[in-house]
C-alpha cells in the first residue's frame, strides 16, 4: 500500500516513440519554422498612448446655434405677463422691450411668470378644463404649476380659477398653495397633497394669508418634528420615502402623513 504500480510495457513504449518524434522532428527543423511563422503572423503590440489632460480654457466652448443667435444681456429673457396676454390675444401684435418691469420679477409661487415664446397654441378649449380638484386631469407643461411633492403640472380643477380657466397669467392658481415667507417651488401643494400628507384644507390655506411651508415652520421652530414628507426631502435627511402611508396613518388614527411622521421622530428622540 503506498507503492506507485511499476510502469507497463505500454507506457514504456509510448514514451520512446515520442522521444523518436521529437528527435525527428529537431532534424528536420520544424520547430524553428514553427516559431518563425507564429513571429510572422502575430500583430505587433501598440504602444499605449500615455493620457495627457486637456486645457479646456484655450479651447473655444461648443454652443449650439439657438444660444449663439440669442443674445443672454437682452431683455427678452425676462419678458412680462402684459406681453404674453397680447401676445396670446394677437399672436401677430408686435411687441416691444419696454413693458418689461421689475414688479414681473417678483412673483408668488403659485402664479410664476409664463414666458410668451413658449405660448404658441393660444387655442385652448374649455374641453381642457380639469374637473377634478384634488390634483387636476390636465397636464400642461406652459401653465400648469409643479406640486412640491407630486411632481404633477396640472391645471388645477377649481371652478374660480381664472389661471387654468381662462389661462390667465396674472392671476395666482387657486390649486396650489404659496408660501407666505419664502414663495418658493417647496411651498407650492395640490389639495390632495396638501390634504393628505398634512391634513390641511385648500380652504383654510387660501384664506390664511400667513400660511407657511414645512420647511418654513422648521426654520423658525414653531412646530417641532414638523418636516416635509416628500421623497426629495426625506431622501436628503438619510430617511426612507414613505410612499402611500395615508391608509396606515389613518388606520394608526392620525389625521395625515406628517402626524404620524411627527409622532415617529418624537419617540425615536425620547428613546
Amino acid at each position: 500500500m503506498g507503492r506507485f504500480p511499476a510502469k507497463s510495457d505500454y507506457e514504456d513504449m509510448r514514451n520512446a516513440r515520442i522521444s523518436e518524434n521529437q528527435a525527428r522532428l529537431a532534424s528536420l527543423g520544424l520547430q524553428k519554422t514553427i516559431s518563425e511563422l507564429r513571429l510572422i503572423t502575430t500583430p505587433a503590440k501598440s504602444p499605449k498612448r500615455k493620457w495627457q489632460k486637456v486645457d479646456y480654457s484655450s479651447v473655444p466652448l461648443r454652443r449650439s446655434n439657438r444660444l449663439k443667435q440669442a443674445n443672454p444681456n437682452s431683455s427678452d429673457a425676462s419678458i412680462s405677463v402684459g406681453r404674453s396676454l397680447r401676445f396670446l390675444a394677437d399672436p401677430d401684435t408686435e411687441l416691444s422691450d419696454g413693458d418689461v418691469s421689475d414688479e414681473d420679477e417678483k412673483r408668488p409661487a403659485n402664479a410664476p411668470l409664463v414666458d410668451w415664446r413658449l405660448c404658441r397654441s393660444a387655442e385652448v378649449s374649455s374641453e381642457r378644463r380639469c374637473m377634478s380638484k384634488g390634483r387636476g386631469s390636465v397636464y400642461d407643461p406652459v401653465f400648469g404649476i409643479c406640486c412640491h411633492f407630486c411632481r404633477q403640472k396640472k391645471l388645477c380643477g377649481e371652478e374660480d380659477c381664472k389661471r387654468c380657466n381662462d389661462l390667465d397669467v396674472d392671476q395666482p392658481c387657486l390649486g396650489k398653495t404659496d408660501c407666505s415667507v419664502c414663495h418658493s417651488t417647496n411651498g407650492v401643494l395640490c389639495r390632495a397633497c396638501l390634504k393628505i400628507r398634512y391634513g390641511e384644507e385648500m380652504e383654510e390655506v387660501r384664506n390664511n394669508k400667513q400660511w407657511k411651508c414645512p420647511h418654513c415652520i422648521e426654520e423658525e421652530g414653531s412646530k417641532p418634528y414638523w418636516i416635509c414628507n416628500s421623497s426629495f426631502c426625506l431622501k436628503k435627511r438619510k430617511m426612507v420615502p414613505t410612499g402611500i402611508a395615508i391608509y396606515r396613518a389613518r388606520e394608526m388614527g392620525y389625521e395625515s402623513v406628517a402626524h404620524l411622521l411627527m409622532d415617529e421622530l418624537q419617540r425615536k428622540d425620547k428613546r
